[in-house]
């Protein structure tokens, strides 16, 4: 299953330009309570987003019992700081393939989201049309969006809302 998904997302999915550059890892560890693992997203090697069931349990802890927040809520806020595990990235994965572009880049997925930008569907006039919502947009998601922008050598300023230059 992996291996399709990774093919997918690498090879289907990916931008040229961010071809080779962007690689997906999930992992399950065999061995661990519940096979348990972890995920990333490494630029040239480099993990930029990285979490695991760990993190995203504890993340989820403190903020159900610090904020109050539902059980399903403190999950949404825990995956918007980055903390998931490989079970989240494979459903995010299948929300992503089975529905359209402009609804990926509207997700609540937060991975959902960063495929959607780091996807070949998403185009420059669209890249650059998100330039303003992305002020405001979660920091995680910011960085992904501005890779892509300078692989694409789109410039656009960042923490403003200047015109963008092709």
């Amino acid at each position: 299953m992996w291996s399709t998904v990774r093919n997918k997302l690498e090879n289907v999915y990916l931008a040229d330009s961010l071809k080779n550059h962007i690689q997906y890892f999930v992992t399950t560890y065999r061995n661990c309570h519940d096979r348990e693992g972890r995920a990333s997203i490494r630029l040239d090697g480099v993990e930029i987003l990285k979490s695991n069931y760990f993190d995203k349990m504890g993340a989820h802890s403190q903020i159900y019992y610090s904020h109050q927040a539902d059980w399903e809520k403190a999950y949404l806020l825990a995956e918007s700081q980055g903390c998931f595990d490989q079970r989240n990235f494979y459903q995010a994965f299948h929300n992503f393939d089975n529905q359209s572009i402009q609804d990926s880049l509207q997700s609540q997925s937060l991975l959902v989201r960063i495929f959607a930008v780091l996807d070949k569907r998403t185009g420059k006039r669209t890249l650059i049309a998100l330039q303003n919502a992305m002020q405001h947009e979660n920091p995680i998601l910011q960085e992904f969006y501005h890779i892509r922008l300078d692989a694409e050598h789109i410039h656009v300023p960042r923490g403003t809302s200047q015109e963008c230059e092709m």
